[in-house]
């Protein structure tokens, strides 16, 4: 399981991107990625987990969010994604 850090804004967007990507080719799918954690965050979150998808789909697997805060899911919502980000 991959898990996203407590802080998820545009400063760290690329490089959480950048290791959680690294650990989807040791995941089985689905990817599963753990998100209780996540406390402060602006749409960037949204964006890494975006990206995280289109790479699991280029390796033939599925994302799976868990622990999705309220608030990330609000946003998701706003900006219509909210079905491209299944969550358990």
């Amino acid at each position: 399981m991959l898990s996203l850090p407590a802080e998820l804004t545009h400063n760290q967007a690329t490089a959480c991107l950048a290791q959680l990507a690294a650990g989807v080719a040791s995941e089985p799918s689905p990817v599963v990625v753990n998100a209780a954690g996540l406390q402060r965050f602006d749409s960037s979150a949204l964006a890494v987990l975006l990206e995280l998808r289109r790479r699991c789909l280029r390796d033939g697997k599925t994302l799976v969010v868990q622990g999705f805060p309220a608030h990330l899911g609000d946003l998701a919502a706003l900006y219509g994604i909210e079905g491209l980000l299944p969550r358990s």
